[in-house]
């Protein structure tokens, strides 16, 4: 996994939350980035959020385990906050 692509999808999801976390054209950049690097955890917790974003919390939930991850009981800005901090620091 190169910085420069978890770079590009931390900008992504700021974007997407810029945007109230709604499915539009930030979720669609985000959806794309993380199908592009599959098989990475951090780009597997992104692709878990993008379907949290848009209430597919099966496909969620399949993501989050292909993370390493657990789907928790905060909102999508607080999740986002704790998935920031933890990619932050990866640089």
């Amino acid at each position: 996994m190169s910085k420069q692509n978890l770079a590009a999808m931390i900008e992504a999801i700021d974007c997407l939350a810029a945007a109230g976390f709604t499915v539009g054209a930030e979720w669609q950049a985000v959806h794309e980035i993380c199908q592009a690097h599959e098989g990475e955890a951090p780009f597997d917790w992104g692709h878990a959020l993008c379907h949290r974003i848009e209430g597919d919390d099966w496909n969620a939930d399949y993501w989050y385990r292909r993370a390493g991850k657990r789907r928790g009981g905060g909102t999508v800005a607080e999740e986002w906050a704790v998935m920031k901090a933890e990619f932050a620091a990866q640089f």
